[in-house]
């Protein structure tokens, strides 16, 4: 059954404002991926098409691309479909079992206009927008704010968040965060999005880009403390242009004819903590900024702007108009690598990893010391990647071991994911009924697209993969995914999750129908992928598959929650951010819950393995219009990042909806909350 696409055309449960500032409406807009390269599926599945001969002839239209093999080679091993064996750490509470981690009563949906939290625990503010990060910072003031003051306070929209102790016992801690967007109606009073004043978009400037502050730790309480750690990037902060494409042709501007040089991050989403101590965050809907971009491919491919923008920068600084500086726009979409513990290092942006809408990037390191980072690309219809480093990881978390880790992920391989399902094309109908096998699973290959100078993708150079990384995924038929978010390993099997946010387009008119690791048309609610590479190696080429959640309302039959009974299960949509406690259980943070009846976004927490594997149960829920985002899971307190509360449709500075989390009739201001309860965290 084909469904009527929702009016208008955002993601469902979002409001069109937060559509409007933090992707530049990318979902009122086709998506720009428009390639014909087939579904890897349908190719290699095709009724009768098994025999060898068939199948050789249903490849020849993918393109070809040189092997790999030599620079990365994959076991040998077979691989296994099935789920890891290890079994539920379980309890008995008033009778009913549960797994360690994860007793806790559920919270139930609403519309509440605060965080809800399981009884038994409790919460607090840790930093909010506009809080002082410095001795000579002011006081947040909402009407007199200044692009200098903002500089020296908490930034605005935190996304992903980090903890990094400075102590053994972990009561003295990082606090890294992410500030992805701006949405300067709900900043300044009477804002006038048509004219902008240069205060404002100075402003707005100061409030995106990162946060690093000492948080002291007593009990589950975090306390802001100034430090010489406590730092602001802003979009004025210098970066270092790293990797094979660092100083080519295309990274050049007036400003920096080097190409080593940039600016300023944007858009920044999620993240990850690297195994030697440094953060690393995803540059995601950077296009939005930039005007007059065009009607060239290698632009509108990434969804840049022909005419003006929503913001209006480009009126203040000839760099976000391309009209003026063409390869500005091409410094932005990168993976960018902090190293906190150093407040004076300059912060770098990773060519080597590719340039599109980064989510994240997350490292684990494979068996002989070479680290493997994992990249989704948040946009309808793209892709999955790997990067395998060339080099190896030197141990410790010293100055000079974290010197030498930042420089593997500028020397190596990137990959794209190609899917397979196993099920007959036939059996997937779109409405997200099961095939006859009882799940959505298959395996997979990873297309090598370049390493260091040398290119595997026909009629591209190497630079071109790495500035145009789309383009090169079109090229090689790479599987086109309902938007990936977040991708993690899990900490005790190597398992990688990645969360599939959600795809309203899939099955529309002219657009690619349900795929197993797709199965649903007009895909409201998403899903999530376990991966496993062949044979446990993080250098396979080769991997299996499985959907372990297929989102939305238990009772909705198109649902799917690891075969666990669904009449026990909370419900979830679009699954954003993916976490882990010390126990292996997934977390998972949401955004656009609301597309479930105009609930709140939470916090949500299942098994993975034994029998309670698929029981999802809602840790906690954040105020109206609010997005979960960044769970730092601990053994003694859990974080979230509550991005944009009060956004919804209608609201404003001069019109708020909510008033988090300072109450009365303060206006609403993104911020870290901490929760927690006397023990570990569930046990």
């Amino acid at each position: 059954m084909r469904h009527l696409p929702l009016l208008p055309n955002h993601s469902p449960g979002r409001a069109a404002v937060t559509c409007r500032y933090r992707c530049g409406d990318a979902c009122f807009h086709d998506a720009p991926n428009t390639s014909a390269n087939p579904y890897f599926g349908d190719l290699l599945s095709r009724r009768a098409a098994i025999k060898a001969g068939v199948v050789a002839t249903a490849l020849a239209g993918v393109p070809a691309v040189a092997s790999a093999e030599s620079a990365e080679s994959g076991s040998a091993e077979s691989e296994s479909a099935g789920h890891e064996s290890a079994s539920a750490e379980s309890g008995t509470a008033a009778g009913t079992r549960h797994t360690r981690g994860l007793n806790f009563t559920p919270v139930q949906p609403n519309t509440r206009d605060e965080v809800v939290v399981p009884e038994g625990y409790r919460q607090s503010v840790v930093i909010r927008w506009g809080d002082p990060l410095f001795p000579d910072a002011p006081a947040f003031d909402f009407d007199h704010q200044t692009a200098a003051a903002q500089s020296r306070q908490f930034g605005f929209n935190c996304d992903f968040a980090a903890l990094l102790p400075l102590d053994a016992l972990a009561r003295t801690n990082l606090l890294v965060t992410n500030h992805e967007y701006t949405s300067e109606s709900f900043m300044f009073r009477g804002y006038d999005p048509a004219n902008p004043t240069r205060e404002q978009v100075e402003i707005a400037w100061a409030a995106h880009g990162l946060s690093v502050v000492q948080v002291e730790q007593r009990g589950g309480r975090l306390t802001p403390a100034f430090s010489r750690y406590n730092r602001r990037i802003t979009m004025t902060t210098p970066f270092e242009l790293r990797g094979p494409a660092a100083g080519s042709d295309l990274l050049k501007t007036s400003a920096d004819p080097t190409g080593t040089k940039a600016l300023g991050t944007l858009n920044n989403c999620a993240g990850g903590v690297t195994p030697w101590g440094t953060i690393l965050s995803g540059e995601e809907n950077f296009n939005q900024y930039f005007a007059n971009g065009g009607t060239d491919p290698r632009r509108t491919r990434y969804g840049i702007p022909a005419g003006a923008t929503t913001r209006k920068w480009e009126r203040f600084d000839k760099r976000f108009d391309l009209a003026q500086e063409p390869n500005e726009v091409n410094r932005f979409g990168w993976v960018v690598e902090l190293d906190p513990n150093d407040p004076d290092s300059t912060p770098v942006k990773h060519t080597a990893l590719g340039r599109f809408k980064h989510e994240c990037a997350n490292v684990r390191i494979a068996r002989d010391g070479r680290v493997v980072a994992y990249s989704g690309d948040d946009e309808r219809f793209e892709y999955i990647y790997k990067f395998v480093s060339t080099g190896k990881v030197r141990s410790g978390t010293s100055r000079s071991a974290r010197r030498h880790n930042m420089t593997l992920l500028d020397d190596g391989t990137l990959y794209v994911a190609r899917f397979k399902g196993d099920s007959d094309p036939a059996e997937i109908d779109g409405t997200g009924a099961l095939p006859a096998d009882g799940k959505f699973d298959g395996r997979g290959e990873w297309i090598p697209l370049a390493r260091g100078d040398k290119s595997y993708v026909d009629g591209m150079t190497a630079e071109e993969v790495y500035v145009f990384t789309r383009l090169a995924a079109d090229k090689v038929g790479a599987t086109k995914m309902d938007r990936p978010e977040d991708i993690q390993t899990h900490p005790h099997t190597g398992t990688v999750y990645c969360a599939l946010s959600n795809n309203v387009d899939r099955g529309k008119p002219g657009k690619e129908g349900a795929t197993e690791p797709n199965p649903r048309t007009f895909n409201k609610h998403g899903q999530v992928l376990e991966l496993r590479e062949r044979g446990g190696d993080a250098l396979s080429q080769h991997f299996s598959w499985n959907l372990v959640l297929v989102c939305g309302d238990p009772a909705d039959p198109s649902t799917y929650f690891a075969g666990y009974d669904k009449s026990k299960v909370s419900p979830l949509s679009s699954p954003d951010n993916v976490a882990f406690d010390r126990h292996g259980n997934l977390w998972i943070s949401t955004d656009s819950a609301g597309a479930l009846n105009g609930l709140n976004d939470g916090l949500y927490a299942m098994p993975l393995h034994g029998p309670e594997r698929g029981h999802l149960k809602a840790f906690l829920t954040v105020p109206r219009g609010a997005e979960t985002c960044g769970p730092v899971i601990g053994d003694r307190v859990i974080t979230v990042c509550v991005q944009h509360p009060g956004e919804v449709d209608g609201a404003s500075a001069d019109n708020p909806v909510s008033h988090w989390p300072d109450g009365g009739d303060a206006q609403p201001r993104p911020s870290v909350v901490a929760v927690w309860r006397d023990g570990f965290i569930g046990d």
